[in-house]
């Protein structure tokens, strides 16, 4: 199949498929005998894996995996999108906690932090999230702390920590549409605004559930291409 005709079938430019061709997520074309390029069955399984896996594992993770399908390691490309799986299963359960947490100071519970305010490296340390993170993240507008009236250092409460742990729930995920409204959703909402934040905290979750799917498809797809060289 010529460059054009397998491009229009993916909905995909010709220089986006020779960008895949020059960087290894699709085997190199056959040429003709008048040295045109030709594409095969075996470059639209690429592509169409390459469309189930990316907007589920992003295109670092679908490269590292093909490149590692053209190297007959299909072992070595399933345990590394099974990392993925876990690192998805692992921030479910973090965004559950954080639904719990949530919902305990909206109804009017003490957090179980020992103090009320905290420097920027406690709320490091409570929520785990570096604190050049957290410095982005308020130069960014998501999660702008208090100021020591005194020496103008950060202060931060547990409904800032709150906030934090929401920006941490998107950090790993893939970039999306969704993951910017999502982002744009925090940086509005007052963090002192719990049920807002209960929102939120749902959103992501959702929007993990619907990552989970995208994943079960994308592998899928990889484990199709794998069976399909297997018996060429």
């Amino acid at each position: 199949m010529h460059p054009k005709k397998m491009a229009a079938a993916f909905k995909i430019s010709t220089s986006t498929l020779r960008n895949y061709e020059a960087n290894g997520l699709i085997p190199p074309a056959e040429r003709s005998a008048n040295g045109y390029r030709v594409y095969t069955v075996l470059h639209a399984d690429y592509l169409e894996c390459i469309q189930a896996m990316a907007p589920a594992f992003g295109m670092v993770t679908t490269t590292e995996v093909l490149h590692s399908v053209q190297r007959n390691e299909a072992h070595s490309a399933l345990w590394t999108v099974r990392e993925k799986e876990v690192a998805l299963y692992e921030e479910k359960g973090k965004v559950e906690r954080l639904i719990e947490d949530i919902r305990l100071q909206a109804n009017g519970n003490r957090s179980s932090y020992a103090k009320e305010r905290f420097t920027i490296g406690e709320a490091s340390e409570l929520t785990k999230a570096p604190e050049s993170a957290i410095r982005y993240w308020e130069h960014a507008g998501y999660v702008l702390a208090d100021r020591d009236p005194a020496n103008r250092y950060r202060l931060y409460g547990p409904a800032h920590l709150l906030k934090i742990r929401l920006m941490q729930a998107l950090q790993s995920t893939v970039y999306s549409e969704d993951t910017v409204l999502l982002r744009q959703s925090i940086a509005s909402a007052d963090h002192a605004d719990l049920p807002r934040i209960l929102k939120l905290a749902e959103a992501i979750r959702s929007y993990l559930d619907k990552s989970v799917e995208a994943q079960m498809g994308g592998i899928a797809s990889l484990h199709r291409l794998v069976q399909r060289q297997k018996s060429r």
